[in-house]
Protein backbone atom coordinates (compact mmCIF):
# COMPACT_ATOMS: atom_id res chain seq x y z
CA UNK A 1 0.00 0.00 0.00
CA UNK A 2 1.52 3.13 -0.95
CA UNK A 3 2.15 6.24 1.79
CA UNK A 4 -0.52 8.45 2.03
CA UNK A 5 -0.33 11.94 3.61
CA UNK A 6 -3.15 13.22 6.35
CA UNK A 7 -3.85 15.99 4.09
CA UNK A 8 -4.24 13.73 0.94
CA UNK A 9 -6.29 11.27 3.29
CA UNK A 10 -8.65 13.95 4.13
CA UNK A 11 -9.05 15.16 0.82
CA UNK A 12 -9.75 10.88 -0.45
CA UNK A 13 -12.45 10.76 2.23
CA UNK A 14 -14.21 14.23 2.10
CA UNK A 15 -14.77 12.45 -1.17
CA UNK A 16 -17.48 9.74 0.24
CA UNK A 17 -18.11 11.47 3.37
CA UNK A 18 -19.14 14.71 5.10
CA UNK A 19 -15.64 16.54 5.51
CA UNK A 20 -16.32 17.24 8.87
CA UNK A 21 -16.83 13.46 9.54
CA UNK A 22 -13.82 12.72 7.73
CA UNK A 23 -11.71 15.22 9.88
CA UNK A 24 -12.63 13.66 13.18
CA UNK A 25 -12.16 10.06 11.91
CA UNK A 26 -8.70 10.79 10.72
CA UNK A 27 -8.03 12.33 13.71
CA UNK A 28 -9.02 9.46 15.59
CA UNK A 29 -6.13 7.46 13.85
CA UNK A 30 -3.99 9.33 13.93
CA UNK A 31 -4.25 11.27 16.70
CA UNK A 32 -3.63 14.69 14.96
CA UNK A 33 -5.90 17.80 15.51
CA UNK A 34 -7.17 20.21 13.02
CA UNK A 35 -4.39 22.52 13.59
CA UNK A 36 -2.05 19.42 12.75
CA UNK A 37 -3.97 18.64 9.54
CA UNK A 38 -3.56 22.33 8.45
CA UNK A 39 -0.14 22.87 9.55
CA UNK A 40 1.59 20.01 8.35
CA UNK A 41 -0.92 18.24 5.33
CA UNK A 42 2.62 16.68 4.87
CA UNK A 43 2.61 13.72 7.46
CA UNK A 44 2.25 10.63 6.43
CA UNK A 45 0.28 7.84 7.63
CA UNK A 46 1.14 4.07 8.13
CA UNK A 47 0.42 1.52 6.14
CA UNK A 48 -1.89 0.37 9.66
CA UNK A 49 -3.51 3.43 9.98
CA UNK A 50 -4.62 3.86 6.48
CA UNK A 51 -6.04 0.54 6.83
CA UNK A 52 -8.00 1.61 9.69
CA UNK A 53 -8.82 4.97 8.31
CA UNK A 54 -10.15 2.80 5.14
CA UNK A 55 -12.69 0.83 7.09
CA UNK A 56 -13.70 3.52 9.61
CA UNK A 57 -14.59 5.30 6.10
CA UNK A 58 -16.19 2.24 4.89
CA UNK A 59 -18.44 1.92 7.88
CA UNK A 60 -19.51 5.37 8.01
CA UNK A 61 -19.90 5.42 4.22
CA UNK A 62 -22.63 2.15 5.39
CA UNK A 63 -24.33 4.66 7.84
CA UNK A 64 -22.67 3.64 11.03
CA UNK A 65 -23.13 6.68 13.61
CA UNK A 66 -20.12 8.35 14.25
CA UNK A 67 -19.97 8.32 17.90
CA UNK A 68 -19.30 4.30 17.65
CA UNK A 69 -16.84 4.87 15.31
CA UNK A 70 -15.25 7.35 17.51
CA UNK A 71 -16.17 5.92 20.69
CA UNK A 72 -17.63 8.65 22.23
CA UNK A 73 -19.79 11.36 22.21
CA UNK A 74 -20.38 14.60 23.76
CA UNK A 75 -24.28 15.27 26.04
CA UNK A 76 -24.04 18.64 28.79
CA UNK A 77 -20.73 19.75 27.36
CA UNK A 78 -18.83 16.35 28.80
CA UNK A 79 -17.64 13.72 26.76
CA UNK A 80 -19.12 10.23 27.44
CA UNK A 81 -17.82 6.68 26.29
CA UNK A 82 -20.17 5.06 23.77
CA UNK A 83 -20.87 1.68 21.92
CA UNK A 84 -23.48 -0.39 20.29
CA UNK A 85 -24.87 -1.81 23.68
CA UNK A 86 -25.90 2.40 24.43
CA UNK A 87 -27.49 4.27 22.68
CA UNK A 88 -25.92 7.54 21.60
CA UNK A 89 -26.75 10.58 23.92
CA UNK A 90 -29.13 13.14 22.66
CA UNK A 91 -29.76 16.54 23.23
CA UNK A 92 -33.43 15.73 23.60
CA UNK A 93 -32.67 14.33 27.07
CA UNK A 94 -31.40 17.77 28.31
CA UNK A 95 -34.47 18.21 29.85
CA UNK A 96 -34.98 15.46 31.43
CA UNK A 97 -31.61 16.37 33.52
CA UNK A 98 -32.53 20.01 34.24
CA UNK A 99 -35.77 18.96 35.31
CA UNK A 100 -34.50 16.17 37.59
CA UNK A 101 -31.98 19.14 39.01
CA UNK A 102 -34.36 21.37 39.68
CA UNK A 103 -36.42 18.68 41.66
CA UNK A 104 -34.19 17.33 43.42
CA UNK A 105 -32.60 20.70 45.40
CA UNK A 106 -35.71 21.04 46.62
CA UNK A 107 -34.52 17.99 49.10
CA UNK A 108 -31.92 18.38 51.66
CA UNK A 109 -30.36 15.03 50.61
CA UNK A 110 -32.09 13.85 47.81
CA UNK A 111 -32.59 10.02 47.06
CA UNK A 112 -32.23 9.46 43.58
CA UNK A 113 -32.49 6.65 40.79
CA UNK A 114 -32.34 6.60 37.46
CA UNK A 115 -33.80 3.50 35.56
CA UNK A 116 -32.70 2.10 32.23
CA UNK A 117 -29.44 4.42 32.77
CA UNK A 118 -27.72 2.81 29.49
CA UNK A 119 -24.22 4.99 29.31
CA UNK A 120 -24.92 6.83 32.28
CA UNK A 121 -24.97 10.10 31.11
CA UNK A 122 -28.30 11.17 33.17
CA UNK A 123 -26.73 9.87 36.55
CA UNK A 124 -24.02 11.37 36.27
CA UNK A 125 -24.90 14.23 35.48
CA UNK A 126 -27.62 14.50 38.68
CA UNK A 127 -24.79 13.24 41.06
CA UNK A 128 -22.51 16.21 39.49
CA UNK A 129 -25.02 18.82 39.84
CA UNK A 130 -26.96 17.97 42.72
CA UNK A 131 -23.35 16.98 45.24
CA UNK A 132 -26.05 16.17 47.81
CA UNK A 133 -27.42 13.69 46.45
CA UNK A 134 -27.33 9.61 46.89
CA UNK A 135 -27.59 8.55 43.12
CA UNK A 136 -28.62 4.81 42.03
CA UNK A 137 -28.45 3.73 38.42
CA UNK A 138 -30.50 0.68 37.52
CA UNK A 139 -29.86 -1.02 34.13
CA UNK A 140 -30.60 -4.95 32.40
CA UNK A 141 -28.04 -4.73 30.04
CA UNK A 142 -24.25 -6.11 31.89
CA UNK A 143 -22.62 -4.67 28.50
CA UNK A 144 -24.40 -0.76 29.32
CA UNK A 145 -23.39 -1.00 32.72
CA UNK A 146 -19.95 -1.39 32.05
CA UNK A 147 -20.24 1.94 29.77
CA UNK A 148 -21.69 3.52 32.66
CA UNK A 149 -19.41 2.57 35.00
CA UNK A 150 -16.55 3.78 33.19
CA UNK A 151 -18.18 6.85 32.20
CA UNK A 152 -18.89 7.23 36.14
CA UNK A 153 -15.17 6.16 37.05
CA UNK A 154 -14.22 9.32 34.15
CA UNK A 155 -16.50 12.04 35.27
CA UNK A 156 -15.77 11.32 39.32
CA UNK A 157 -19.53 10.84 39.86
CA UNK A 158 -20.75 8.90 43.03
CA UNK A 159 -23.42 6.87 41.57
CA UNK A 160 -24.41 3.33 42.73
CA UNK A 161 -25.07 1.26 39.95
CA UNK A 162 -27.41 -2.05 40.11
CA UNK A 163 -28.13 -4.58 36.96
CA UNK A 164 -31.74 -5.20 36.71
CA UNK A 165 -35.13 -4.82 35.09
CA UNK A 166 -36.68 -1.62 36.19
CA UNK A 167 -37.17 -1.67 39.59
CA UNK A 168 -36.77 -5.55 40.34
CA UNK A 169 -33.05 -4.92 42.06
CA UNK A 170 -34.00 -2.06 44.17
CA UNK A 171 -36.13 -4.61 46.98
CA UNK A 172 -38.43 -1.79 48.68
CA UNK A 173 -36.15 0.75 48.39
CA UNK A 174 -38.12 4.52 48.37
CA UNK A 175 -36.69 7.82 46.88
CA UNK A 176 -37.27 11.76 46.67
CA UNK A 177 -36.78 11.28 42.63
CA UNK A 178 -37.55 8.47 39.93
CA UNK A 179 -35.83 9.30 36.10
CA UNK A 180 -36.68 7.34 33.33
CA UNK A 181 -35.75 7.27 29.64
CA UNK A 182 -36.80 4.54 28.69
CA UNK A 183 -37.60 2.69 25.26
CA UNK A 184 -40.51 4.47 23.99
CA UNK A 185 -40.74 4.25 19.87
CA UNK A 186 -43.76 2.04 18.94
CA UNK A 187 -43.38 -1.08 17.07
CA UNK A 188 -42.85 -0.77 13.28
CA UNK A 189 -41.90 2.72 13.60
CA UNK A 190 -40.50 3.85 9.89
CA UNK A 191 -37.72 6.32 12.44
CA UNK A 192 -36.00 2.83 13.48
CA UNK A 193 -34.69 2.33 10.12
CA UNK A 194 -33.28 6.12 9.41
CA UNK A 195 -30.71 8.49 10.79
CA UNK A 196 -28.12 5.45 11.82
CA UNK A 197 -31.08 3.95 14.52
CA UNK A 198 -30.46 0.27 12.88
CA UNK A 199 -26.84 0.34 14.49
CA UNK A 200 -28.35 1.16 17.86
CA UNK A 201 -29.41 -1.10 20.45
CA UNK A 202 -33.20 -2.07 19.41
CA UNK A 203 -34.28 -3.00 23.54
CA UNK A 204 -33.44 0.76 24.03
CA UNK A 205 -35.39 2.31 21.44
CA UNK A 206 -38.62 -0.11 21.73
CA UNK A 207 -39.93 -2.50 24.06
CA UNK A 208 -39.81 -5.31 21.30
CA UNK A 209 -43.34 -6.18 21.44
CA UNK A 210 -45.43 -7.03 18.36
CA UNK A 211 -47.57 -4.11 17.23
CA UNK A 212 -46.96 -1.87 20.76
CA UNK A 213 -47.30 1.29 20.79
CA UNK A 214 -44.27 2.10 22.80
CA UNK A 215 -45.62 2.65 25.77
CA UNK A 216 -45.13 -0.81 27.43
CA UNK A 217 -41.85 0.38 29.34
CA UNK A 218 -43.58 3.27 30.64
CA UNK A 219 -46.42 2.02 31.70
CA UNK A 220 -44.53 -0.48 34.22
CA UNK A 221 -42.69 2.41 35.33
CA UNK A 222 -45.80 4.69 36.34
CA UNK A 223 -47.00 0.99 37.75
CA UNK A 224 -44.53 0.68 40.23
CA UNK A 225 -43.31 4.13 40.93
CA UNK A 226 -45.74 4.43 44.29
CA UNK A 227 -44.38 1.64 46.23
CA UNK A 228 -40.63 3.39 45.35
CA UNK A 229 -41.52 7.15 46.07
CA UNK A 230 -41.22 9.18 48.91
CA UNK A 231 -44.08 10.93 50.06
CA UNK A 232 -44.01 14.00 47.80
CA UNK A 233 -41.30 12.21 45.55
CA UNK A 234 -41.43 12.52 41.76
CA UNK A 235 -41.58 10.80 38.76
CA UNK A 236 -40.11 12.30 35.46
CA UNK A 237 -40.06 10.32 32.26
CA UNK A 238 -38.94 11.12 29.13
CA UNK A 239 -41.02 10.16 25.82
CA UNK A 240 -41.54 10.43 22.07
CA UNK A 241 -42.63 13.73 20.41
CA UNK A 242 -46.43 12.81 20.42
CA UNK A 243 -47.17 11.11 23.49
CA UNK A 244 -47.24 13.37 26.38
CA UNK A 245 -50.95 13.65 26.55
CA UNK A 246 -50.87 10.04 27.07
CA UNK A 247 -48.26 10.44 29.45
CA UNK A 248 -50.32 13.02 31.47
CA UNK A 249 -53.26 11.23 31.14
CA UNK A 250 -51.42 7.78 32.80
CA UNK A 251 -50.12 10.03 35.39
CA UNK A 252 -53.18 11.64 36.67
CA UNK A 253 -54.80 7.82 36.68
CA UNK A 254 -52.40 6.57 38.50
CA UNK A 255 -52.74 9.34 41.07
CA UNK A 256 -50.09 11.40 40.71
CA UNK A 257 -50.08 15.22 41.67
CA UNK A 258 -48.68 18.34 39.95
CA UNK A 259 -48.78 16.62 36.67
CA UNK A 260 -47.33 18.49 33.56
CA UNK A 261 -44.81 17.93 30.65
CA UNK A 262 -41.85 19.87 29.41
CA UNK A 263 -40.43 20.90 26.19
CA UNK A 264 -37.12 20.62 25.13
CA UNK A 265 -34.82 22.78 23.17
CA UNK A 266 -36.96 22.11 19.80
CA UNK A 267 -40.27 23.12 21.62
CA UNK A 268 -41.30 19.38 21.70
CA UNK A 269 -43.25 17.96 24.50
CA UNK A 270 -39.92 15.61 25.50
CA UNK A 271 -40.28 14.45 29.48
CA UNK A 272 -43.83 14.14 31.61
CA UNK A 273 -43.98 13.98 35.22
CA UNK A 274 -45.91 14.37 38.48
CA UNK A 275 -45.81 14.16 42.30
CA UNK A 276 -46.29 11.82 44.63
CA UNK A 277 -49.21 12.77 47.13
CA UNK A 278 -47.90 13.24 50.51
CA UNK A 279 -50.81 11.90 52.27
Amino acid sequence: MPAESIGDAWRRASQRLDRLDARLLLGHVCACTHADLIAHPECELSVEQIARFDALIARRAAGEPLAYLLGSAFFYGLEFAVSPAVLIPRPDTEILVEQACRRAHAFATPRIVDLGTGSGIVAILLARLCPSAAVTAVELSEAALNIARANAILHSAQVRFLAGDWYVPLGAEQFDLIVANPPYVADGDPHLRENGLPFEPQQALSDGVAGGDGLGCIRVIIDGAHNHLLPGGWLLIEHGYDQAVQLREMLRAAGFEEVASWRDGAAIERVSGGRQPTH
